[in-house]
């Protein structure tokens, strides 16, 4: 991260305020089932999901970061992590001034954030993550084909290029080592995605550590 990234980081900090939110982070390739499993997660009391794919969606298209996000989603590329951060900090805020989320008595349920290794190191001061779940998925193949459905079914533009789903698909390997390596294999359980919903959620849950639940 240059000087200039660090200086607004540390703005940001300042502005929002410090607090370790617990946090337990689904980790997976784009369309492997995260957002599936998060929504059941986000339902059980005591946990609220927060899928970073949706915060960007709802933006205003027409507001000066809906226009950023259509400008690099639409050539594949990720949203650089200055502003991936800076949405969710506001985020965050929104909900616990909105009293949607408690974080003195829930966990949060972290879908495509902290996607990458830098994002987790300029949330290290926020989030206190107790458990990683990696879920594995399907062969390629089967992912980009999960993902051209949802591109019809939920309004997804991003996924639906063939080309733009492959190069997320190639980010995402080049990314998911570094996170792994990150958060360490002490508490990161890797999850078979390719069986039935209710059966990956069996999993996850029985992962879980009796401390993160209140």
């Amino acid at each position: 991260m240059d000087a200039k990234s660090t200086i607004v980081m540390g703005l940001m900090n300042c502005l929002y305020g410090l607090m370790h939110y617990r946090a337990i982070l689904l980790m997976g390739a784009p369309g492997v089932g995260k957002g599936t499993q998060g929504k059941i997660l986000g339902k059980i009391p005591g946990f609220f999901h927060l899928a970073c794919g949706d915060v960007f969606r709802a933006l205003d298209l027409n507001g000066e970061m809906g226009k950023s996000f259509i400008e690099y989603s639409s050539r594949g590329e990720l949203v650089p992590d200055n502003l991936t951060i800076e949405l969710w900090r506001q985020h965050i805020e929104k909900m616990k001034t909105l009293g949607r989320y408690k974080p003195e008595g829930e966990c949060l349920v972290l879908d495509g954030i902290p996607r990458n290794a830098n994002q987790a190191r300029i949330l290290a001061d926020s989030l206190n993550v107790v458990h990683v779940f990696h879920l594995i998925g399907p062969e390629r193949e089967v992912l980009v084909q999960r993902m051209q459905r949802r591109a019809l079914t939920d309004n997804r533009f991003d996924d639906a290029n063939l080309d733009i789903i492959h190069k997320r698909l190639d980010i995402y390997d080049q990314e998911c080592r570094d996170m792994v390596s990150f958060y360490g294999r002490q508490i990161t359980s890797e999850i078979d995605a390719t069986r039935l919903p209710y059966r990956v959620l069996s999993d996850i849950l029985n992962d879980i550590e009796l401390e993160v639940v209140v």
